[in-house]
């Protein structure tokens, strides 16, 4: 008979990390069912990249659809990704808290319209740094990238986003809402990508993935400076650690 001392309890970060990665599963799986692609970043351990894309094109069960995810590589991955994605297309990115590229990454594709997953290990990063952030706080980020726990996040995540498409309920979108002008969202702050300034105060940029023009009178921006938006108005400039402004409004 098995004592209860010797059965193996869960801890906090393995109860986050399960509940993080179906969440993401279910996230991906739908958003695969729409046509997106994923787009897959490790900029510090370029071979998880290639690994997590190879995972999700080439199936290893029988019977499991391949899916359209690309690894992207060369000096400029940002650039990379702006060029290729498209709205409501994936970002994977499998790095550390404290990677500058994965950051910039992670941080201008919310202005690009794309859903945004991060795997990792070590220190956690803010809540707003992604929809999904799947993370081993326990655990030391160049330890987990050479023992296999990373290899182990989206091993799952691969598999759960399958047991989704097994569940066609689970792939109906949420609702989207279709007013012109919506209470809830002209009430929340948008992450926006300066594209052009006018003399005249407006800027147009990119909300979501889509074209928009605020009145950004209120801060001094240039083209590739991203904004806070609220209500049509650029409050402040976006710079600095992510998921934090060094200016408030």
């Amino acid at each position: 008979m098995t004592s209860v001392e010797a059965v193996p309890t869960a801890t906090s970060d393995d109860v986050s990390v399960a509940d993080n990665l179906a969440a993401a599963a279910v996230s991906l799986a739908r958003r695969f069912a729409a046509g997106a692609t994923m787009w897959c970043m490790a900029p510090q351990w370029q071979s998880h990249g290639r690994h997590v894309a190879v995972e999700f094109v080439h199936p290893v069960i029988v019977g499991k659809r391949a899916l359209p995810a690309v690894q992207l590589e060369g000096p400029d991955l940002v650039g990379a990704l702006r060029l290729l994605s498209k709205p409501d297309d994936v970002l994977l990115v499998v790095s550390s808290a404290t990677d500058p590229v994965a950051r910039d990454a992670l941080r201008r594709s919310e202005a690009w319209g794309l859903a945004r997953i991060w795997l990792g290990a070590g220190p956690r990063p803010p809540t707003a740094a992604a929809e999904h952030i799947v993370w081993w706080e326990a655990l030391d980020p160049e330890v987990a990238a050479r023992s296999g726990d990373l290899v182990l996040l989206y091993h799952l995540l691969w598999e759960l986003s399958h047991v989704v498409f097994e569940h066609p309920g689970l792939l109906a979108p949420d609702p989207v809402c279709t007013d012109d002008v919506c209470i809830t969202c002209s009430d929340e702050g948008r992450v926006a990508e300066v594209t052009a300034v006018y003399g005249d105060g407006r800027a147009d940029v990119l909300v979501g993935g889509r074209p928009a023009i605020v009145d950004a009178s209120l801060v001094d921006a240039v083209p590739g400076d991203l904004l806070l938006v609220h209500a049509g108005v650029a409050v402040t400039l976006i710079d600095g650690p992510l998921g934090t402004n060094t200016e408030q409004p």
